[in-house]
């Protein structure tokens, strides 16, 4: 009895698992470009989290996508604390399809065709069929985790009496609530905890009341997780949990206050909407517990959230903070804070680069903004390391290149702005100096957009600028050596020069070819294929010049021989 039991759980869980890995793979990316479409006030973003967590069967995995947004700057926290709200209620969604199908339709039979059929998709199938077959077989174990689930309790009902234990008293329902809380700490699922309370009343080993008390103890049981996970976390991410925590505590206790009246309702509803399935009763008061706490909290969600930022101050390296571990399991979200992180270091660098052209002069903080830097990105690889994304999924690979794409172009940014042998010469008029003030005047646009990321992205000033940028250096080179072939021009002076063109050439290079795989970052919906195309003919016209730049290297090199 005790291993069956057992053993049913532990399929269940398995089954959840692998339910949820499925689905978040195979529809995690249109989640997450849903949940950041339709989240424009507290309400719809309740709604959002709501079907998010009902669609990948998971809280947890909203609240990382959830955190993604946040993290990358896509949604603002108050609007973030909305769909947590919503991703508890959705998470209910397990019940009532435990309740309704799991435990009233004989489909043990079923199920095993679930498990099969879903392996050889996981195994043969290609895409999204892969990742559908992994969720196809979990949704099978769930059901067989039922099935056994739901015979040791009733082995188990008929060895104890509902009678012996506590719910009458208060002292009684604490006990019980402590058990839920327990059982989800345990099982680390809120949803297994209550399933299990669920099967045991539908078998009379629980009575209503007793199993009412048990799921509220599993409910606020789900704090633990984010409270472990929130240790050394981000400040967004601790926000979050925060939030997480707050809300399961608030609708317990209030829903504890009120319990008699609370489980008369749900016996009524329950009788009323679906005579015949006692089970569908835990599921209702499950639900109703999370609608009750989005009730209270929603209309005071403003003050909620500043009680929250008070509580949980802001900390940390400004560039790094969207770098948190807990988005790393969604390559979507990961690409989403790294792309953050990149696009203010190169709003960091582009403002020293104008800096130092704007006059040659070294100013003392540059330095120290170079190591800045050159620390982020860093920090932007080993959070990068691990992630791995599938050319199976054509944008989310394509965002992730374009991001690693922008990284080196800025390593070698830090690398040309740490030298300063040619600062000198754009003190004085000359073809440097020019061509520097040229740069600086047209880095201006380009820099407000990498420091806000907001606004449409200056591709074609950027692909304009270091194509410009190039032909000028190259009208200068000629007219350099013209002047040192009829002796108007000392050679060594032409050659350092010329080094001097080609610096302010390379600069503004990097910078324009960030700014254009940054650009090219961007999930804009309907107008990403218009970016993409505007994307691939400004890269296309760079490759020439990068070309010519990579001659070039081999010329300066030859020179120096």
């Amino acid at each position: 009895m005790i291993i069956t039991i057992f053993g049913g759980i532990g399929l269940f869980l398995l089954g959840m698992v692998l339910l949820t890995e499925g689905l978040k793979t195979a529809a995690g990316d249109t989640v997450r470009r849903t949940l950041s479409r339709f989240t424009g006030g507290p309400l719809s973003a309740v709604v959002s989290g709501t079907a998010a967590a009902a669609i990948v069967q998971s809280s947890t995995a909203t609240t990382v996508m959830t955190l993604g947004f946040v993290n990358a700057g896509l949604l603002p926290f108050v609007q973030a604390i909305g769909i947590v709200f919503g991703a508890r209620i959705g998470t209910t969604s397990t019940g009532w399809f435990v309740s309704l199908l799991g435990l009233k339709l004989g489909i043990g039979t079923l199920a095993l065709i679930f498990v099969g059929a879903g392996a050889i998709l996981r195994l043969l199938g290609r895409g999204r069929l892969s990742p559908l077959g992994l969720a196809l077989a979990g949704l099978g174990l769930i059901f067989v985790g039922v099935d056994t689930l739901q015979t040791g309790m009733l082995d188990l009902a008929q060895k104890i009496d509902p009678a012996t234990l506590p719910a009458g008293t208060g002292l009684g329902r604490l006990v019980l609530v402590g058990v839920g809380f327990i059982m989800t700490v345990v099982m680390q699922s809120s949803s297994a905890a209550i399933m299990t309370t669920l099967t045991a009343y539908a078998v009379g080993t629980l009575d209503l009341y007793q199993a009412a008390a048990i799921t509220i103890g599993a409910n606020i049981g789900t704090i633990v997780t984010p409270i472990i996970a929130s240790i050394g976390a981000s400040t967004p991410a601790r926000r979050t949990a925060m939030a997480h925590i707050l809300f399961n505590t608030i609708a317990g206790l209030v829903v504890l206050a009120i319990f008699p009246l609370a489980v008369g309702a749900t016996r009524v509803l329950a009788d009323f909407f679906f005579p015949g399935t006692p089970a569908v009763a835990i599921a209702i008061f499950d639900t109703g517990t999370n609608i009750l706490g989005v009730v209270l909290l929603l209309p005071v969600l403003g003050s909620f959230a500043k009680l929250i930022e008070r509580l949980v101050p802001e900390r940390g390296p400004e560039l790094t903070r969207y770098l948190d571990a807990s988005v790393a399991s969604v390559p979507s979200l990961a690409v989403d804070a790294a792309r953050r992180t990149v696009l203010q270091t190169a709003g960091l660098l582009t403002g020293a680069a104008r800096a130092t052209l704007k006059d040659g002069l070294r100013d003392r903080s540059i330095p120290q903004t170079l190591a800045t830097a050159d620390r982020a990105l860093a920090e932007v690889r080993r959070f990068l390391a691990d992630i791995r994304s599938s050319p199976e999924t054509p944008r989310e690979h394509t965002r992730h290149l374009d991001v690693l794409h922008a990284i080196d172009h800025l390593e070698s940014l830090i690398a040309a702005l740490q030298k300063t042998r040619y600062l000198p010469l754009f003190t004085r008029p000359g073809a440097p100096r020019q061509l520097a003030l040229d740069a600086l005047a047209n880095l201006e646009p380009i820099e407000s957009w990498l420091s806000s990321g907001e606004g449409a992205p200056p591709v074609a000033e950027a692909a304009a600028l270091t194509a410009n940028i190039a032909e000028q250096r190259r009208s200068a080179r000629l007219v350099l050596m013209d002047g040192t072939a009829t002796g108007k021009l000392p050679p060594d002076d032409a050659l350092e020069q010329m080094d001097a063109l080609r610096w302010v050439d390379r600069v503004v290079y990097h910078i324009c070819r960030a700014t254009l795989r940054l650009a090219g970052t961007i999930d804009n919906g309907d107008q990403g294929g218009d970016l993409a195309l505007e994307m691939e003919q400004a890269i296309e016209g760079e490759r020439a010049i990068e070309m010519e730049h990579a001659v070039e290297e081999v010329d300066a090199i030859v020179q120096e021989r």
